[in-house]
């Protein structure tokens, strides 16, 4: 007997629907997956025997055959385990009912009949989420995720005793609803905040220009001078993100297996931090499989790359097409798949090798020599694409135990979402939001110096030895902090301030 399973698999981010079809034979007892399985679902056979067995069911000893369908798309996961073991209930009259119909059906069993979690549950609930059948039988791990899409009901499934009670109606099983938008708001709270920072206010006064315009930041300082507390606090100063943003975020995550367990929804900017001894592959994504990587993971929020030259030349070099075309496409002999990558990219280093050369109490033994080194190890390229650079100086006792009331992040983020507003009003009609990707035309026509304005940056460029591509830079910076300003034209005090954000093109260290 023939039957046939609605199911689903994510290649990307996005689900594809696959038909689970399982035909039972007389011969000699086999059981054979076709259709582009990998590994995980051809192992699967042990899995489904053991759990049918174990749920009380008889297993056919006759000749199965499974064909997921369509079958020049490369299926991976075991997410497949349900739908192939409730399609073989089916071909046996174990269920005497056509209800399965009308269900997305995924989800790993275990060899006790549990139904065990499985990734991308997100994406499949809103691939199918206005399509005809938009009921799905997921797994009771995944129903948060799942069910905070209004289109879809999503239901439970715990083990595959009470799948096939429910198909054959002798049990009922309810769709969850979550209300997305208080779990939106619960989740979006955070508790680091700009006030834990004791002074380095010029530092949080860059970080800030950063977030309003959406630049690129080099943090350079001393070990301990806070470079790292101020990059994680970077996120709580930027706009809220919308439902459509925490949704493309949260299918990312989902698909990664990374989504947090009962929160279902990513409301937060995310915040990564990789170690320096990431590989290329896994900052970028790939794999036998393409998957997500850290700058995918970042997307919409903020990639941080402590200890920046200690990362590997070929690690650091990928990212530039990222950086501009904020996405990344991925090609391997599985297939091409290309994730969103649309993020800011915070890095910090020391000074030196030693790390002491800007500290006033520590002396630094490197050498002109070394430093240059060390400082190269950053190429020209990705250099040209990091708009700002704040030194962070260590803090000095009085600093440190200094008892004054500083500014938190709800009051630098009202700011920010001004100068963003203004942003998004001036480039609606561009094709992007943010000062960061204003190209040569639009600097032209967006950023118009005044004759003490063009004064000041000719005499940047000329004396202070700023480079050509420091020049796009200043611009984008100071029109930015224009927009903080709320001024239309750009005075020569935000050029001034611009140019003091630019201390590697002005050769301050060697």
């Amino acid at each position: 007997m023939l039957a046939k399973i609605n199911s689903a698999c994510v290649p990307g981010i996005d689900a594809c629907r696959v038909t689970v079809e399982v035909d039972i034979a007389n011969g000699m007892p086999s059981f054979s997956i076709v259709g582009l399985p990998d590994t995980a679902i051809k192992e699967s056979r042990d899995r489904i025997r053991s759990a049918i067995k174990n749920s009380g069911f008889d297993f056919p000893t006759k000749r199965i055959t499974v064909n997921l369908a369509p079958a020049d798309v490369k299926k991976e996961g075991a997410g497949f385990d349900l739908p192939i073991a409730v399609a073989i209930l089916v071909a046996t009259n174990t269920l005497q009912t056509e209800k399965y119909k009308d269900y997305i059906i995924c989800g790993e069993l275990s060899l006790n009949g549990e139904v065990k979690p499985i990734k991308g549950a997100l994406p499949i609930a809103l691939s199918f989420s206005k399509a005809r059948r938009n009921k799905i039988l997921i797994p009771f791990d995944n129903i948060q995720e799942a069910a905070i899409v209004k289109e879809t009901d999503a239901y439970p499934a715990a083990n595959l005793k009470e799948v096939a009670d429910f198909l054959n109606g002798q049990v009922e099983i309810k769709p969850k609803k979550i209300d997305a938008a208080r779990l939106f708001k619960k989740n979006s709270r955070c508790r680091l905040d700009f006030s834990d920072v004791k002074g380095q206010d010029h530092v949080k006064r860059g970080l800030e220009i950063a977030a309003a315009g959406s630049h690129n930041v080099l943090l350079i300082g001393p070990p301990g001078s806070g470079k790292s507390m101020l990059a994680k606090r970077l996120p709580t100063i930027l706009s809220d993100m919308n439902i459509e943003e925490s949704l493309e975020t949260s299918k990312i995550h989902s698909v990664a297996g990374l989504l947090p367990p009962k929160k279902g929804l990513i409301a937060a900017r995310p915040f990564r931090s990789p170690h320096h001894t990431i590989s290329d592959c896994a900052l970028t994504g790939g794999g036998t499989y393409p998957n997500p990587g850290e700058i995918s993971l970042a997307h919409n929020g903020v990639l941080f790359l402590d200890e920046l030259p200690e990362f590997k030349r070929n690690v650091l070099e990928v990212m530039r097409q990222p950086l501009e075309d904020q996405t990344i496409t991925i090609s391997r002999v599985a297939g091409t798949l290309t994730y969103p990558a649309r993020f800011m990219l915070v890095a910090a280093m020391n000074p030196c090798p030693c790390g002491f050369f800007t500290d006033p109490k520590k002396e630094c033994r490197c050498t002109p020599a070394q430093i240059q080194k060390y400082l190269s190890k950053i190429s020209g390229p990705l250099l040209d694409r990091l708009d700002i650079h704040l030194e962070v100086p260590r803090l000095n006792y009085e600093q440190l135990t200094k008892r004054t009331e500083t500014e938190t992040s709800s009051q630098i983020k009202e700011r920010v979402d001004r100068a963003r507003g203004i942003q998004r009003q001036r480039y609606r009609k561009e094709g992007f939001l943010f000062n960061a990707f204003l190209e040569s035309k639009e600097l032209e026509r967006y950023c118009q110096l005044g004759t003490e304005g063009q004064e000041l940056l000719k005499m940047a460029i000329l004396e202070l030895g700023l480079s050509a591509r420091a020049y796009d830079k200043v611009l984008k910076v100071a029109r930015t902090i224009a927009d903080l300003d709320a001024k239309g034209t750009l005075e020569a005090c935000h050029i001034s301030e611009a140019i003091g954000y630019r201390s590697l093109d002005r050769n301050l260290w060697v």
